[in-house]
């Protein structure tokens, strides 16, 4: 019997179904998780430096700690309160909350899908604006811990930020 690399047949995710949510952890009995308006990139990666001993054997590798880092880069938007909160969770220490989700794998109840949960602080934020594009502003994320899966509720109106929802051609109300 031949053995078939299932993987060949694995469907893609599409880096626009792969959405952040933050919130200042002191406002969560008052806030839901919010998306950064007109991403343009994320990312997330996960670090170890390891010692070397020398040995007469040769060298033996000793794995330090995880740290894992997040990234976010937005066109900034006119009137963007939230970016504003973020910078004075910055100034302040605020810890942040970060909710990776995979909106190609629904998860098991109504509006929940695979994900991946953090908590850390903003390490650090840079405003871009050049003559020839709109002002960008980025974000970089010091993470405690490695986070920890689960799934996580995302609206419908959260949901469009990865895509659009099709509409009617017919009046929509007053």
């Amino acid at each position: 019997m031949k053995n078939m690399n299932l993987q060949l047949f694995a469907e893609a995710i599409q880096g626009k179904k792969i959405v952040y949510l933050y919130r200042v952890l002191s406002t969560a009995a008052t806030k839901n998780g919010t998306a950064l308006a007109f991403t343009t990139e994320n990312g997330r990666t996960k670090s170890k430096d390891a010692d070397s001993t020398a040995t007469k054997d040769g060298s033996i590798r000793t794995p330090g700690t995880a740290e894992v880092e997040i990234t976010a880069t937005s066109i900034l938007a006119k009137g963007d309160e939230f970016v504003d909160e973020l910078e004075a969770a910055l100034d302040a220490d605020s810890l942040i909350e970060i909710w990776e989700v995979n909106l190609s794998e629904p998860g098991t109840g109504s509006n929940k899908f695979k994900a991946k949960y953090f908590q850390g602080y903003l390490t650090e934020i840079e405003r871009t604006a050049n003559a020839e594009d709109f002002a960008e502003i980025s974000l970089t994320f010091g993470i405690n811990g490695n986070g920890v899966d689960g799934e996580a509720t995302v609206t419908t109106e959260q949901q469009d930020i990865a895509s659009y929802v099709f509409a009617d051609t017919q009046k929509t109300g007053a």
